[in-house]
């Protein structure tokens, strides 16, 4: 057991994020996404596992350890429902992201045959054990500076 790192993330999940580079993209999924056949075509080629934690729960966990990118507008997108009502799933990762080093944060929205698509291409596909509807979402890496700090357009010219 290591301190520092949330205990629900297990080690293949681990190795994944640090496998990462900047720009690389994680799909966190719900249980009725088709995640096996999807992760199919990522770069990782298998879907991983993260049971026992809910989409909110699993984002905080990661979110932990992975810097998002600072220099796109959306580098938390979720999948897009029909009409005009906010599901709670959503409004869950919108208050979770007000906490997550970098904020605040723009919440994107992609369309649902676009967010599969989107997610074929990603570095790796997590199933998290949410049930509720539209309880997908990507998160893009970013990168860290020198001293730790979450990269952002103004850091990076002070570190060039």
């Amino acid at each position: 057991m290591l301190f520092g790192i949330p205990a629900a993330l297990p080690a293949n999940l681990l190795h994944t994020l640090a496998s990462m580079g900047h720009g690389d993209e994680i799909v966190l999924v719900d249980a009725n996404y088709p995640a096996a056949s999807d992760a199919a075509h990522t770069h990782l080629g298998k879907s991983l596992e993260l049971l026992g934690r809910d989409l909110p729960e699993a984002t905080a966990d990661i979110l932990a350890l992975l810097p998002l990118d600072l220099f796109v507008d959306d580098p938390v997108s979720v999948m897009a429902t029909p009409g005009s009502e906010t599901p709670s799933v959503h409004t869950d990762i919108e208050a979770l992201l007000a906490s997550v080093p970098g904020a605040p944060y723009q919440l994107g929205a992609i369309e649902r045959f676009d967010f599969y698509a989107r997610a074929r291409k990603a570095f790796a596909i997590v199933r998290t054990l949410e049930r509720r509807p539209y309880g997908n979402v990507i998160l893009k890496k970013g990168v860290l500076t020198p001293d730790g700090d979450i990269m952002s357009p103004d850091s990076a010219i002070a570190v060039c």
